[in-house]
């Protein structure tokens, strides 16, 4: 995981390397789209991660800005989320967003979903 974090007032932190994926992800979209972060209930343990692109800002959205990438995240799965890190990894099990959530009890072992 990357060390480099900018940690918004809601405790979620974006890496360095999240915010280049994010910005070359959202390069390749129309222009003014950002990365949605958002829990679902599913997966395997409970909870999955959903990561989508949208181009509007709901009213209750929690913004969070690093090196001109945006994420937003509602204010229901942002009490899922506080005191995370989104990260971008790239081993030999593929490329991927990964959260480290100090929130989970458990997580699966693929990391995209997790129990509370």
């Amino acid at each position: 995981m990357s060390t480099d974090l900018s940690v918004n007032q809601h405790g979620v932190a974006v890496t360095e390397n999240a915010a280049k994926r994010i910005l070359s992800v959202m390069a390749k979209e129309p222009p003014g789209s950002m990365l949605r972060v958002s829990v679902a209930g599913g997966g395997c343990s409970g909870f999955q991660y959903v990561f989508d692109v949208d181009r509007e800002k709901a009213p209750d959205d929690i913004v969070i800005e690093r090196d001109g990438a945006t994420v937003l995240i509602d204010e229901t799965s942002l009490g899922l989320l506080e005191g995370s890190t989104i990260d971008f990894v790239d081993d030999l099990i593929g490329q991927s967003f990964r959260i480290t959530n100090p929130n989970a009890t458990s997580s699966c072992g693929c990391g995209t979903s997790f129990a509370v």
